[in-house]
């Protein structure tokens, strides 16, 4: 399933569909045993986005009962390669270059959903925001990041 952004994914050109269960794939053999520890799942996918679940575990909570901002950034970083992924049709190596997370509010006893969009997809780079907020309130954000990926090569 490994691909390379092409042209003609990063030209608005049709891109083969990338089903959540597909995504799900590409958690499980691209990423380092401790992000998949998260639990992350795959809700949905689209052809600039990604949201995926972050379950909640105590084991993930900081002194005070709050999910860890290690946690939610993890998240973020990783929503965005299953976006970018999405929006090729596939997976392709790519890096962080930038992560940035702002934390708006706690996270208690709740999963997130993890919703990333890019903002621009590139031939060398993609930008995104990332959007983390509980299921009950998903316009009042406990968190919000934007990233910024290469593609090696």
């Amino acid at each position: 399933m490994a691909t390379t952004p092409t042209p003609s994914a990063v030209d608005g050109d049709a891109v083969r569909k990338l089903t959540p269960a597909e995504a799900d794939g590409i958690l499980a053999e691209h990423f380092a045993p401790w992000v998949q520890e998260l639990g992350l799942s795959v809700v949905e996918t689209g052809e600039r986005h990604a949201v995926l679940r972050l379950p909640w575990s105590d084991r993930l909570a900081r002194e005070g009962g709050g999910l860890s901002g290690q946690a939610m950034t993890a998240a973020a970083d990783t929503a965005t390669v299953i976006a970018i992924s999405a929006a090729l049709g596939g997976f392709a190596p790519m890096t962080t270059v930038q992560l940035s997370t702002t934390f708006q509010r706690p996270a208690r006893g709740t999963d997130l959903l993890v919703t990333a969009r890019l903002t621009k997809l590139g031939r060398r780079v993609a930008f995104a925001d990332i959007t983390l907020a509980t299921p009950d309130a998903p316009t009042d954000p406990v968190a919000h990041a934007t990233t910024v990926y290469a593609f090696p090569g």
